[in-house]
Formats: C-alpha cells, sequence, structure tokens
C-alpha cells in the first residue's frame, strides 16, 4: 500500500515544507484538494456530512490546484501529485488539456489527474457552464483530456464540446492517469469504465468494503478486470497499523492521510509540529507495513 499526503485546508505558507518532509519520509503522493470559492448560500447540499454543511469556512486557505502542483513539483524530486478531487462541471477540458499537460511534463510526469462532477451548483452556473448537464459534460471532458493528452493532431465533436483540428505541445511523455470521485453508482460506473482508478471522499470502512467490491464487478462487466486500477481513499474509521492493512486486504492501493488531525493537531498548528507528525507516521506506520 501507498500513502498519500491531504494539504486541504492548511496555511498555503507551510506546503512547501509539508512537501518536502512528506517526499522525505517516504509518502508516495500529495492529494490537492479544488475549491473555486466559497459562495455566501449554497445551492445544493455537500454530500459528504451527514447534516449537508459545508466543514469549512469563507476564509479558508485554498490554492488552484494546478498550480499548487507546479510550485511543490518545483520543490521536490520524486513525489507524485494528483488532484483529489478537480471540479470537471466548471471547466473547458480544452483549457484545462493546456495545464494538465503543461504540469505533467514541468513535473517529469509526476501528475494525476483526479475528478469529480461538483456537487455545488453555483461553482458551474457562475463560471458559465450548466449544472444539470453535469454528468454528461464529464464524460466527454474525459474523453477530450485523453484525446489530446495523447498527442498529435485532433479534433472532437460531441454534444458538449466541439472543436476542429488541433494540438497542443508537447504532449506528456508518459499517459496521465484520471482517477474517477464519487460514491454513488453512476461515478462509480464512470470510475470503472473510463477511469484508471478511483478516489474517495471521507467514507467509513464497511461502505469502503462494499464500494470497492463494486467497482470490481463493474470492472468485469466492462471487460477491464485485468487492466490496473487505483482504490485510493480517505477512511475514517480504520486508522494505525491494523486498520492500514485492513484497507490494504480488500483492495485499498493507496490511503490518503492527514497524520497531524489524527494526533488532535489542528489545521493552524504550526507547520513544526506537522512535519513531526510526518516522521512520526513514517516510523511507525509506512516503515512497518511492508
Amino acid at each position: 500500500m501507498k500513502f498519500t499526503l491531504g494539504i486541504a485546508l492548511n496555511p498555503l505558507d507551510q506546503l512547501i515544507e509539508l512537501a518536502r518532509t512528506a517526499e522525505e519520509c517516504g509518502f508516495s503522493a500529495i492529494a490537492l484538494p479544488d475549491s473555486l470559492f466559497y459562495g455566501e448560500h449554497a445551492g445544493a447540499a455537500y454530500p459528504y456530512t451527514s447534516d449537508g454543511r459545508r466543514f469549512w469556512t469563507a476564509d479558508t486557505p485554498w490554492a488552484d490546484p494546478m498550480v499548487t502542483a507546479g510550485a511543490l513539483g518545483a520543490v521536490t524530486e520524486r513525489i507524485r501529485f494528483y488532484t483529489q478531487v478537480l471540479k470537471l462541471g466548471p471547466r473547458n477540458p480544452v483549457l484545462l488539456a493546456r495545464q494538465v499537460g503543461s504540469v505533467a511534463n514541468l513535473t517529469g510526469n509526476r501528475f494525476g489527474l483526479g475528478v469529480g462532477l461538483g456537487w455545488n451548483p453555483e461553482e458551474s452556473l457562475w463560471c458559465g457552464a450548466p449544472f444539470t448537464e453535469r454528468a454528461g459534460r464529464a464524460d466527454e471532458a474525459i474523453e477530450v483530456l485523453r484525446l489530446i493528452l495523447g498527442g498529435g493532431m485532433v479534433e472532437y465533436h460531441g454534444k458538449h464540446f466541439d472543436f476542429g483540428r488541433l494540438q497542443m505541445s508537447p504532449a506528456p511523455s508518459e499517459p496521465v492517469p484520471i482517477y474517477v470521485g464519487g460514491h454513488a453508482e453512476p461515478a462509480l460506473r464512470r470510475a470503472a469504465r473510463t477511469g484508471d482508478g478511483w478516489t474517495s471522499a471521507m467514507i467509513r470502512f464497511d461502505d469502503l468494503s462494499e464500494i470497492i467490491a463494486r467497482l470490481s464487478r463493474l470492472r468485469t462487466e466492462y471487460g477491464r478486470d485485468g487492466e490496473p486500477f487505483e482504490i485510493q481513499a480517505v477512511c475514517v474509521d480504520a486508522a494505525g497499523l491494523d486498520g492500514f492493512r485492513r484497507q490494504a486486504d480488500i483492495g485499498v492501493t493507496d490511503a490518503i492521510v492527514m497524520p497531524w488531525i489524527a494526533e488532535g493537531t489542528g489545521f493552524d498548528a504550526p507547520v513544526a509540529a506537522k512535519k513531526d507528525a510526518l516522521r512520526r507516521f513514517a516510523d511507525q506506520i509506512i516503515g512497518r507495513m511492508g
């Protein structure tokens, strides 16, 4: 099992030190969060809390994940980065392909794209995209991204996106993996059908186990059961060495963690305390998982 460091909600001036320390400690990747803005009123309930409320505020720090990947990639050598997850709904995939290709090239193929539909109507509407069509747009967007990032002169003519022959250079020298997020059946089908992996939001172990089993059946249905497939999980009730071993046993390939939170240290804590938590996690968990 690999371990990815989650950096959501942390002060932006701490991210470079956290990335460097995570690389030193043997973390495989850093998960980059995405939030375009905080609308004073949300037109839908947040789907991953019991009461539907957002667990962050208007003052919570966020940075664009593509910019963050470039910045952190410049000060590290081996650790990978992936969005967890970038909201496809508000974004144009042609512009996004330019960003993804740039980050992949500048980081030496250390980037993966985790995508979701986006739950907030305003994020789509206020960026000029229809929220009600986000599922169909996402399916086409994934096709567009793979097409353009594959290199060469390409064109696309779909319901939501349409363009003539174009080429973006340089194309990444390796395919950029696309991980699909979401817990609902349509999202699982999209992951099984089109993704290089599935990525979770906060989830309990029993629910995680059921979803992994469902993904396995769906991948068989789509004829993809023999292909590599990542399972990236934020499991809230199976931590510690035994908990991570249980996750590995059900098929989790990549556990997304924030060690200082598990120790009771807050998001606004000094970066030194967080770095110490990373080193303890490396000693107590990463070094003993083999």
